[in-house]
Protein backbone atom coordinates (compact mmCIF):
# COMPACT_ATOMS: atom_id res chain seq x y z
CA UNK A 1 0.00 0.00 0.00
CA UNK A 2 1.41 3.41 -0.96
CA UNK A 3 1.59 6.54 1.16
CA UNK A 4 0.79 9.98 -0.20
CA UNK A 5 1.81 13.23 1.49
CA UNK A 6 0.11 16.48 0.52
CA UNK A 7 2.06 19.59 1.45
CA UNK A 8 0.91 23.21 1.62
CA UNK A 9 -2.79 22.40 1.71
CA UNK A 10 -4.62 25.72 2.17
CA UNK A 11 -6.46 25.99 5.47
CA UNK A 12 -9.92 26.55 3.88
CA UNK A 13 -9.48 23.32 1.89
CA UNK A 14 -8.41 21.38 4.99
CA UNK A 15 -11.38 22.76 6.92
CA UNK A 16 -13.83 21.85 4.14
CA UNK A 17 -12.33 18.39 3.89
CA UNK A 18 -12.68 17.89 7.62
CA UNK A 19 -16.35 18.99 7.49
CA UNK A 20 -17.03 16.71 4.53
CA UNK A 21 -15.40 13.76 6.32
CA UNK A 22 -17.49 14.41 9.44
CA UNK A 23 -20.66 14.55 7.34
CA UNK A 24 -19.81 11.08 5.98
CA UNK A 25 -18.74 9.74 9.39
CA UNK A 26 -15.19 9.13 8.16
CA UNK A 27 -11.70 10.26 9.02
CA UNK A 28 -10.11 12.88 6.78
CA UNK A 29 -7.79 10.18 5.43
CA UNK A 30 -10.73 7.92 4.55
CA UNK A 31 -12.54 10.85 2.93
CA UNK A 32 -9.54 11.74 0.78
CA UNK A 33 -9.17 8.07 -0.19
CA UNK A 34 -12.85 7.97 -1.21
CA UNK A 35 -12.54 11.18 -3.25
CA UNK A 36 -9.46 9.85 -5.06
CA UNK A 37 -11.07 6.48 -5.76
CA UNK A 38 -14.18 8.12 -7.22
CA UNK A 39 -12.19 10.56 -9.34
CA UNK A 40 -9.98 7.93 -10.99
CA UNK A 41 -12.48 5.07 -11.18
CA UNK A 42 -12.95 3.65 -14.65
CA UNK A 43 -15.52 5.70 -16.49
CA UNK A 44 -17.23 4.46 -19.63
CA UNK A 45 -15.75 6.31 -22.56
CA UNK A 46 -17.56 9.08 -24.38
CA UNK A 47 -18.70 6.89 -27.28
CA UNK A 48 -20.28 4.29 -24.98
CA UNK A 49 -22.14 7.02 -23.04
CA UNK A 50 -23.26 8.67 -26.29
CA UNK A 51 -24.55 5.39 -27.76
CA UNK A 52 -26.38 4.55 -24.54
CA UNK A 53 -28.05 7.96 -24.43
CA UNK A 54 -28.97 7.77 -28.13
CA UNK A 55 -30.48 4.32 -27.68
CA UNK A 56 -32.66 5.62 -24.86
CA UNK A 57 -34.15 8.16 -27.31
CA UNK A 58 -34.98 5.49 -29.87
CA UNK A 59 -38.66 5.20 -30.66
CA UNK A 60 -40.95 3.67 -33.25
CA UNK A 61 -40.80 5.84 -36.34
CA UNK A 62 -43.07 5.29 -39.30
CA UNK A 63 -41.50 6.19 -42.59
CA UNK A 64 -43.75 7.67 -45.26
CA UNK A 65 -44.66 5.45 -48.22
CA UNK A 66 -42.30 5.81 -51.16
CA UNK A 67 -43.66 7.30 -54.32
CA UNK A 68 -42.25 7.40 -57.82
CA UNK A 69 -39.84 10.19 -58.60
CA UNK A 70 -41.14 13.29 -60.32
CA UNK A 71 -39.94 13.87 -63.84
CA UNK A 72 -37.21 16.51 -64.14
CA UNK A 73 -37.16 18.98 -67.03
CA UNK A 74 -33.55 19.97 -67.81
CA UNK A 75 -34.33 22.10 -70.86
Amino acid sequence: MATLTIRNLPEPIRRSLKERAAAHNRSMEAEVRSILEQSVAAQPNFIDRWIASAESLRGDLELPARTTARPVDLS
